[in-house]
């Protein structure tokens, strides 16, 4: 039996394409330890374009042992990065894996599964291909996912992302709501752009900031962070990182519209 996956043009960008499909010949999802283990290290042998976008994406097949494709991912390469005047060339792919450790940190399960390595474009991210729950984005999920939407946007404060649109938010067929597209965070300039203003002034629920506290801030925990993030960014965004962290911990507040800033919510925000 052949599974087959089509990303479908759509408000949602975790899906993609008008009509194209990348087989894998398997009746099965593959376990988490062996999608790991395809993700890190698995053959790509076969990839499409998502056809459009301003940074080459592709969807990839990712294939065991055998040879044989066993499941999908999704392929950053760095040399498909679009030059920007406010972030430094070639390192969004950097950004992306940065997010992903932080959320690993966290332990909020709110970015699928990334990691760094070689592709047929070099290097960059693949991260799992999370099969979508139809028609789900930000604006189909903010009446009745209020605590995931918290969750996020809690991430894009400290994060300091700067393209939080509608479309790189979705619920999987698993239930879960995942947030995707971080490689435009971890700039020590005020960036944040984002559709999720619902919470704007409104206290940021205690649990969340339970989690930076004990999870960032703790000194074992600061340490191991600033280890893992120290070869993918530099040591000035790390510092302001860990600043945002303290400032929002300090305020216990969503923040508002920065009336100082010509955009507050992303370019192209679906």
């Amino acid at each position: 039996m052949q599974r087959r996956f089509r990303l479908r043009r759509s408000l949602n960008a975790a899906e993609a394409g008008d009509a194209f499909w990348i087989q894998i010949g398997q009746q099965e999802p593959p376990a988490p330890e062996e999608r790991s283990q395809l993700l890190c290290a698995g053959a790509i042998t076969a990839y499409e374009l998502v056809p459009w976008g301003s940074n080459y994406t592709f969807l990839v097949a990712l294939a065991g042992d055998d040879g044989q494709p066993r499941a999908i991912g999704i392929y950053k390469p760095r040399q498909g990065e679009a030059p920007l005047w406010d972030f430094p060339d070639g390192t969004l792919y950097r950004r992306e894996y940065a997010a992903y450790l932080l959320s690993r940190q966290l332990g909020w399960v709110m970015i699928p599964e990334t990691v760094i390595r070689e592709g047929p474009y070099g290097v960059g991210t693949v991260q799992t291909y999370i099969e979508v729950a139809d028609d789900t984005h930000y604006f189909t999920l903010r009446e009745s996912h209020t605590a995931d939407l918290q969750q996020i946007a809690v991430f894009d404060i400290i994060t300091n992302n700067a393209d939080r649109k509608a479309g790189h938010l979705f619920q999987g067929i698993d239930g879960t709501v995942y947030g995707i597209d971080h490689g435009l965070t971890f700039n020590t300039q005020p960036k944040l752009r984002t559709v999720i203003w619902d919470f704007a002034d409104e206290p940021v629920p205690d649990t969340l900031l339970h989690d930076l506290e004990t999870r960032l801030l703790a000194p074992s925990a600061a340490s191991a962070l600033r280890a893992q993030l120290a070869p993918l960014l530099e040591r000035g965004e790390i510092d302001r990182f860990f600043a945002r962290v303290e400032r929002l911990l300090a305020t216990r507040v969503y923040p508002g519209f920065n009336p100082g800033r010509s955009h507050n919510i992303p370019w192209g925000f679906l």
